[in-house]
């Protein structure tokens, strides 16, 4: 990335976390302002949802300057951010899996934004008919190639298999020197990005040590919580993490 993108890409972060903030803020105030309990129970909903847009952003943003990122970890916690606000809303569920993998840290930010987009498209688009929702993502390296799939089981309408967002997408995979590898029918939709590893991420694959894959569930935090005293909307529980051992190491 060149000096003069990185710093646009900066100064665009800050904008968008002013403005979510004020307006977080803003519907906050007119809660307690509110003595209408179903408006405040309304407002308040709104204020979660806006703090959740904003955990997404928060992953998304720039990277600082280093070396490596744990990515198996950095997608894990963009996928909890993004099943919150935009997938359990709808009832799909999420399963996750990875390698310990790290990648240089604006590759992990590249993969992210892809990662992002096509999770984005299966809460827009995807039509699941009778079939229970699901998407999985699936993070791998063999052979000094690294692998990242995303895969459901809802149909998408024939437009949006050319849109716009795959040809973001398209862009950023050629910046990973990787190409994308799209499935797209009834039954489901898989897409597949492939991309070589840098010698650093060689080195650093070599030297890590695979732990057993253990399988666990994410709860919605406390602070994600129903106003109202019932239970949290359906789908809060809906992701399930099946990850490295070692992705408790830090980024």
């Amino acid at each position: 990335m060149y000096p003069d993108e990185s710093l646009l890409l900066r100064e665009l972060n800050h904008r968008i976390n002013s403005d979510l903030t004020s307006a977080i803020c803003a519907v906050s105030a007119k809660a307690i302002e509110s003595d209408n309990v179903a408006v405040k129970v309304a407002l308040l909903d709104v204020v979660d949802l806006l703090h959740e847009y904003a955990d997404v952003h928060g992953a998304l943003h720039t990277p600082n300057r280093g070396r490596l990122a744990n990515a198996a970890r950095y997608l894990q916690q963009l996928c909890v951010s993004i099943t919150k606000c935009r997938l359990a809303p709808l009832t799909i569920r999420l399963m996750f899996s990875a390698d310990d993998l790290l990648l240089e840290k604006e590759r992990a930010w590249k993969l992210g934004l892809i990662v992002s987009e096509l999770l984005t498209n299966v809460a827009r688009h995807a039509q699941f008919d009778s079939r229970s929702p699901a998407v999985r993502v699936e993070l791998s390296f063999a052979d000094n190639v690294a692998k990242c799939k995303v895969s459901d089981n809802g149909s998408a309408p024939e437009a949006v298999r050319r849109g716009r967002g795959l040809t973001i997408i398209g862009e950023l995979a050629n910046r990973l020197g990787g190409r994308i590898h799209t499935s797209c029918g009834e039954e489901g939709s898989s897409f597949l990005l492939t991309f070589p590893m840098t010698r650093a991420e060689q080195r650093a694959a070599g030297a890590a040590q695979i732990g057993p894959l253990r399988r666990r569930r994410i709860r919605r935090p406390p602070s994600g919580r129903r106003h109202d005293g019932q239970n949290d909307r359906p789908g809060d529980e809906a992701i399930q993490l099946i990850s490295a051992a070692a992705i408790a190491a830090p980024v």
